[in-house]
């Protein structure tokens, strides 16, 4: 039980504010991450079947201390999820989209 009468933990309580829009989300199935000695920078991109460009969605740019934080935040969410759900497939083409860029192949 949390003990709200604590300076110490109101003095820690962070109040994020997350706008309607915001809250939508934004579909992505693409990450790309580069980095230099200074920020990493997460660019989300969204891939569609048959089109003949993809579209940054989100650009996030991070320190590598705050790039790291997110790397084990994100290790310990996908542990607790598998052992919810069991493990997350991974594709063999190395994670690509599952679908073909070139549009539909089959035939009838």
């Amino acid at each position: 039980m949390e003990d709200n009468n604590n300076p110490q933990q109101q003095q820690n309580q962070i109040n994020i504010e997350l706008s309607e829009e915001m809250a939508e989300g934004i579909y992505c199935n693409l990450a790309i991450i580069t980095h230099s000695h200074a920020e990493f920078v997460v660019d989300f991109v969204k891939l569609m079947p048959g089109a003949p460009k993809a579209k940054v969605k989100s650009r996030i740019i991070l320190t590598p201390e705050h790039a790291k934080r997110l790397y084990k935040a994100l290790q310990d969410n996908i542990r607790k999820f598998e052992a919810m759900h069991g493990t997350i497939k991974e594709n063999p083409d190395g994670g690509l989209p599952p679908f073909s860029m070139g549009g539909p192949t089959a035939q009838a």
